[in-house]
């Protein structure tokens, strides 16, 4: 805070510079930057907590009713041509991946001679092919997910770092006034505490969400991790009985 502005706020500090607006307004320039980024990245934040709560609710709708589908259903073959190959839930994909498989082994032990050898290898590549799907829609489930980890670990510090700004002016200002009454200090102060309650209001919602969605993310894994070896279990029985 320069000396002419610390004498201004010495002299006369209405009542309404201590609001938000008004902490925001007396802050110099890198506490406002900071300000400014945390503000940011708490929108930020909650744009993809929103986004990301609606999509696994879609998700995960979808595959319950993929899944009733699949055990009401008689025929696998008749399911696989009902999804097409455009599934549109990570089961109805697991699924579809693991008849692309079967089939194509299918119609190349037909036209082959090593139909032993194709035999035994197939429930190992029905397996391969379906966690290489789940790998893959659950990276697309896990996008952005590292952006709410990392502002959750690092608006703290960042809000931190504009108190410590803050204060280092306020000092600055007691300094060049020779004058510690608290209408000197206070506005200083009241914006560093300023800069670190944005660093927790976006901080705190980042974590719960991140360790919420990461908590639904793990439960759908390990129902796509079930329900693969369900598939793999059925599709080797068939082998089997051939």
């Amino acid at each position: 805070m320069e000396p002419v502005q610390a004498a201004a706020l010495a002299g006369s500090v209405a009542p309404h510079s201590l609001s938000m607006i008004g902490l925001f307004m007396m802050a110099d320039w890198v506490v406002k930057s900071v300000m400014i980024m945390l503000l940011l990245a708490s929108v930020w934040c909650w744009a993809i907590i929103i986004n990301k709560r609606v999509t696994f609710r879609g998700v995960f709708k979808r595959s319950s009713k993929f899944e009733e589908a699949f055990w009401a259903s008689s025929s696998l073959e008749d399911l696989y041509a009902r999804i097409g190959q455009q599934p549109k839930d990570p089961k109805a994909a697991v699924f579809c991946s693991a008849m692309r498989e079967w089939q194509h082994s299918n119609t190349a032990s037909a036209a082959s001679k090593k139909d032993a050898s194709l035999k035994i290898s197939l429930p190992q590549r029905i397996d391969r092919v379906m966690r290489v799907t789940i790998a893959r829609e659950m990276e697309y489930l896990e996008r952005s997910m590292p952006w709410l980890a990392s502002v959750g670990s690092v608006s703290p510090f960042i809000g931190l770092f504009g108190t410590v700004w803050g204060i280092m002016n306020s000092f600055s200002a007691i300094a060049s006034m020779k004058n510690t009454s608290l209408a000197v200090v206070a506005p200083g102060i009241a914006e560093a505490l300023f800069a670190t309650a944005l660093g927790l209001i976006a901080a705190i919602p980042a974590v719960l969400a991140y360790n919420w969605l990461s908590g639904d993310l793990e439960r759908f894994n390990g129902q796509l991790e079930s329900f693969a070896d369900e598939m793999n279990a059925i599709l080797s029985r068939r082998l089997e009985d051939k």
